[in-house]
């Protein structure tokens, strides 16, 4: 275990392997948020009964796109590496299967992985936690204008973060990624279906 925290933090000191892990957790967290903030305006308006069949759907949703975001960076990050370790190969004329490099591409890879799995994750889950609540403290309603309340603040935390590290004011890229959950829910206000 020591062994695995010791190269997970090698890992993490690297900036191209943060970058990158950062921008899947941030895409497929806006997916995933987005997503959840469709699925409450549309049950709220649909008439579903209770708050545990908007959870139940929802949960459907953040396990498809959990499971879409892991397996397809997985895959993509298997293609690109097993690319970038022929090439190196060709290079050095050497067989580099159960390297040093090889064992840090695969590390490298399920960390990717993981941070692609944990946006949508983070991004669905998190919008429905009012509808824990209906029935008890808060109505139907209520939990769907809560849902989509926290699903704009958890785009508006996708963006301050992204912006601090561009060096961009983070609360203009705060409210340019939470004005998107705005457009969804409007969108869904609006058009018949």
């Amino acid at each position: 275990m020591a062994s695995l925290l010791r190269q997970l933090r090698r890992l993490l000191a690297r900036e191209d392997v943060r970058s990158i892990s950062r921008r899947y957790l941030v895409s497929n967290g806006f997916d995933g948020t987005l997503t959840s903030i469709g699925v409450i305006v549309g049950a709220v308006l649909s008439g579903i009964p209770t708050g545990l069949t908007v959870i139940k759907i929802g949960v459907g949703a953040a396990i498809g796109l959990t499971t879409s975001a892991v397996w397809s960076v997985w895959e993509i990050e298997r293609a690109e590496t097993r690319a970038e370790i022929h090439r190196l190969e060709q290079a050095m004329l050497t067989d580099l299967d159960e390297s040093r490099i090889d064992a840090e591409q695969r590390a490298v890879r399920l960390l990717h992985a993981t941070a692609s799995g944990m946006g949508p994750l983070i991004g669905v889950l998190v919008p429905l936690v009012p509808f824990l609540f209906e029935g008890t403290a808060l109505s139907m309603a209520m939990a769907g204008v809560l849902g989509v309340a926290l699903g704009v603040t958890v785009l508006g935390a996708f963006g301050a973060y992204m912006g601090s590290i561009s060096g961009q004011r983070w609360y203009v890229a705060a409210i340019r990624m939470g004005a998107a959950g705005l457009v969804v829910a409007a969108l869904n206000l609006l058009l018949p279906g």
